[in-house]
């Protein structure tokens, strides 16, 4: 029965949700709180797993006077060397120790990141992990028995969980005016890179190789204060030879191909993780409700059925490269890096994968999203994954029109619909018992 004493709980309920949503963004305030508590909250993520392998005595790091541990995690976390990408802005946490004499290097794969600089004190990882989202880590750069990795408790998220991340903890690759001694030039704008970008708008204060014709981008230059755009100096540089020494990097290549894959998984994975955050703080506040106003314990109340939806379209436009950036300018990088990251693919009985690249006219000859094979992608609520699978499959068989979508043609979409059913559960259909 709906009584005053439920009506004041209720009103309690949504001061305090209010009261939370305001001392930052929208999400910023409550991922901290339960449901998802994510400061608290028990991680499963590989570089969890390996600290505790790690701790353990089942697996040692050994320390390269050199590198320190990078080589050791790289191997350890299955990170190739290839896809090495140098920044030389002062725009991570070791800034000290970042310049354009003296990049930061930054190697990744589907879920790792991980950040090394010359004579660094540490190591800066980041990692998803399939349910709390990016979680940060250093591993001190100085020989020990067994290495610690320290997760970090909320200092990452002053750049890590704005805006920039879809308001969660998440990624971001940043496009800025770096000065001579790679110091972002903030009055002159930075960007916010991903697929979607112009391409003129990506890489500042990022070193590039790679060959990418009439098309120009900002890496490979610095700036002083009032100097004019130079998108030509720094074009279809193959080597970084008179740029600065690669010598004491792993490899000689900041390979542009690398880059393109890294901006487009970035905020891949934080749409993910917003829909995963949404769709539990949306459930959570309805199941609340319910229990207020005496409803069934499982009903959904439209604001959630309305919250979900919108986190899974964005989602969806996400996956099929909604927007993305038409290249005008066919694009080839350097090193290994597309041959390693193509031959990662899952593939259908034809041979096809999701991570077939194109790099002609769009970054992925097959525009979806190889991360929807990802645990993250996995580990979504079934409220929200039902919704975007649903839609997908809604737009691949031709049941839905919606403009957004129209860079994908009826061959384009039959062909992504056909990998999917091969490679990915939730598009096969359900076996009979």
């Amino acid at each position: 029965m709906y009584t005053a004493r439920s009506f004041f709980r209720l009103t309690l309920v949504v001061l305090f949700a209010t009261a939370g949503r305001g001392l930052a963004s929208a999400q910023s305030a409550s991922f901290e709180l339960p449901p998802v508590d994510y400061l608290e909250a028990e991680v499963h993520d590989a570089v969890a797993e390996l600290a505790r392998q790690v701790a353990s005595g089942e697996v040692e790091l050994e320390y390269d006077e050199q590198h320190g541990y990078l080589p050791a995690v790289l191997t350890a976390l299955k990170v190739p060397i290839s896809s090495q990408t140098l920044v030389f802005s002062k725009t991570s946490q070791q800034i000290h120790r970042i310049s354009p004499r003296r990049p930061r290097a930054l190697y990744f794969n589907d879920t790792i990141y991980i950040g090394w600089c010359q004579r660094g004190d540490i190591l800066e990882i980041a990692v998803t992990d399939p349910q709390q989202g990016a979680i940060f880590y250093t591993l001190e750069q100085k020989p020990a028995a067994q290495p610690q990795f320290v997760r970090d408790r909320g200092q990452c998220l002053t750049c890590h969980a704005t805006s920039r991340t879809q308001n969660v903890p998440g990624y971001l690759m940043r496009s800025v005016y770096a000065d001579r001694g790679g110091q972002p030039l903030l009055r002159r704008g930075t960007h916010n890179t991903d697929e979607t970008s112009p391409f003129e708008e990506r890489w500042g204060g990022w070193y590039v190789t790679g060959t990418h014709g009439e098309m120009r981008h900002m890496g490979n230059v610095t700036y002083g204060e009032t100097d004019a755009l130079d998108l030509e100096s720094g074009a279809n540089q193959k080597t970084l030879e008179g740029l600065v020494s690669t010598e004491p990097y792993l490899s000689p290549h900041s390979d542009i191909v690398a880059l393109m894959v890294l901006q487009h998984q970035t905020q891949m994975h934080n749409a993910i993780t917003a829909a995963n955050f949404e769709t539990r703080e949306a459930l959570h506040q309805s199941y609340t409700m319910n229990e207020l106003l005496e409803r069934a314990p499982d009903y959904i109340s439209e604001s959630a059925e309305r919250r979900i939806t919108r986190v899974a379209d964005n989602v969806v436009a996400r996956l099929l490269m909604s927007e993305e950036y038409e290249l005008e300018s066919p694009v080839v990088g350097t090193s290994q890096f597309a041959e390693d990251f193509v031959a990662a693919g899952e593939r259908d009985s034809q041979g096809r994968s999701l991570r077939q690249l194109d790099l002609t006219q769009r970054l992925f000859r097959y525009p979806c999203s190889f991360l929807i094979y990802s645990d993250a992608f996995h580990g979504l609520p079934d409220e929200v994954r039902g919704r975007v699978v649903s839609r997908l499959k809604d737009i691949l068989e031709g049941r839905d029109d919606s403009e957004e979508f129209a860079h994908l043609s009826a061959t384009t979409r039959s062909e992504i619909l056909e990998i999917l059913r091969d490679t990915h559960t939730d598009f096969q259909p359900p076996t009979t018992p």
